[in-house]
């Protein structure tokens, strides 16, 4: 593997670790529709502002929400909306992964279900 494909696996990489967290996805959900302060992305989430400021920190270090400030306050958005498109691809894993894992059940043979007392 050369250099620059190194290189672009690995801010793959950052970038998919900064979304690895249900927080983080709910905050971008929330910022494709519109943008938000911390105190109301706060509010939604039902977490102190220290803990949303950090997430919104990660995601904005990743490059995947910019910040612009208004006074006292400070508010954010998505850089790139086109990123939720990959959440349409992870829920098809899933319901595909779902689906295979139930066919899998289905063909294995059915037992009692119990477990037998042991005579000690």
């Amino acid at each position: 593997m050369n250099k620059k494909r190194l290189a672009l696996l690995e801010a793959r990489a950052r970038i998919l670790k900064a979304m690895a967290h249900p927080t983080r996805l709910f905050i971008m959900e929330t910022l494709s529709q519109r943008e938000a302060c911390v105190c109301k992305l706060s509010e939604m989430i039902g977490a102190d502002i220290s803990t949303v400021s950090k997430h919104l920190t990660v995601l904005k270090n990743a490059g995947i929400v910019l910040d612009e400030k208004r006074g006292s306050q400070v508010f954010y958005n998505l850089r790139c909306p086109c990123i939720l498109d990959f959440f349409d691809c992870v829920e098809t894993v899933i319901k595909t992964a779902t689906e295979a894992q139930i066919k899998l059940a289905r063909a294995l043979p059915a037992s009692c279900g119990g477990f037998k007392k042991s005579r000690l």
